[in-house]
């Protein structure tokens, strides 16, 4: 499988990193990116071709795929349009609908739109995915295996989901830092250091997360199952509960949701 990346950030990096020499040679991975240092540090790491330019060498690629910024993409596709025939693309910028990636294509149809979050740059990332209804069972495939290069796949059935996923996955991971960042000025505030306070908050954010991952049991009775009545978990959930946490939480999902939509809407602007 011959890929090409339209893009060099961070994203395109993970992606890089898990397919050079595992899903695909290295010299089957060619990278477009005006900006030469990033090229080279990834010619350098991974031994992929690389461009700064759009030209023909997109023409002999299997995939395209397209990490750019949104604001980017429709100047983007105007110079990739020329050389599009049956490749699969691939989109993983947020907000930009495979409607209006297909009209600025000229009716090109082989599109996968996916949502990956910045975990993918560990190999732990989870990526909601929706393929337009031309796609064939091979692209479909082509797309899971390059996405699953950097972690789990979520094949959904309907392009509107990718706004909740987005809010759930794709800022998903800032949600954490924040509670993280929380838990750390807490564990100052009660007299330990902000290093020891941060590895207690990291430690126990990892194991329970494994936890909840390995267990058949639902995450609410997981929490039961910490929470003494009158005991010191019971003591900070109530304080939580007083101060409508669980509620500001649903509120911000469906706040991110909601600006997803709106970003499709301007950028699918004509």
């Amino acid at each position: 499988m011959k890929i090409a990346f339209i893009g060099g950030g961070n994203m395109a990096a993970a992606l890089i990193g898990g397919l050079a020499g595992k899903v695909a040679a290295a010299e089957d991975i060619h990278v477009v990116d005006p900006n030469a240092d990033a090229l080279q540090a990834l010619k350098d790491k991974f031994g992929v071709t690389t461009a700064q330019s759009i030209d023909g060498t997109l023409a002999n690629a299997d995939v395209v795929v397209l990490a750019v910024k949104p604001q980017q993409m429709r100047d983007v596709v105007a110079s990739l349009k020329p050389f599009i025939g049956a490749q699969l693309i691939v989109s993983i910028a947020a907000g930009i609908r495979m409607v209006d990636l297909s009209r600025w294509l000229d009716g090109h149809q082989a599109i996968v739109r996916a949502m990956p979050n910045t975990p993918a740059l560990i190999g732990k990332g989870i990526s909601g995915v929706v393929p337009h209804a031309q796609v064939s069972t091979l692209q479909r495939a082509q797309a899971d295996s390059i996405l699953k290069a950097v972690g789990e796949t979520l094949w959904l059935d309907s392009e509107e989901k990718l706004d909740a996923v987005t809010a759930v996955s794709g800022s998903g991971p800032a949600y954490v830092f924040y509670f993280l960042e929380a838990m750390e000025q807490a564990a100052a505030q009660l007299g330990l250091s902000p290093e020891d306070g941060l590895q207690l908050a990291k430690a126990t954010f990892a194991g329970a997360t494994e936890l909840a991952r390995r267990s058949d049991e639902s995450v609410a009775t997981l929490r039961e199952r910490v929470t003494s009545k009158g005991g010191t978990t019971y003591a900070a959930l109530t304080s939580l509960e007083q101060s409508g946490v669980k509620g500001a939480i649903v509120q911000a999902l469906q706040a991110a949701a909601h600006r997803s939509k709106e970003l499709g809407d301007e950028f699918g602007k004509a």
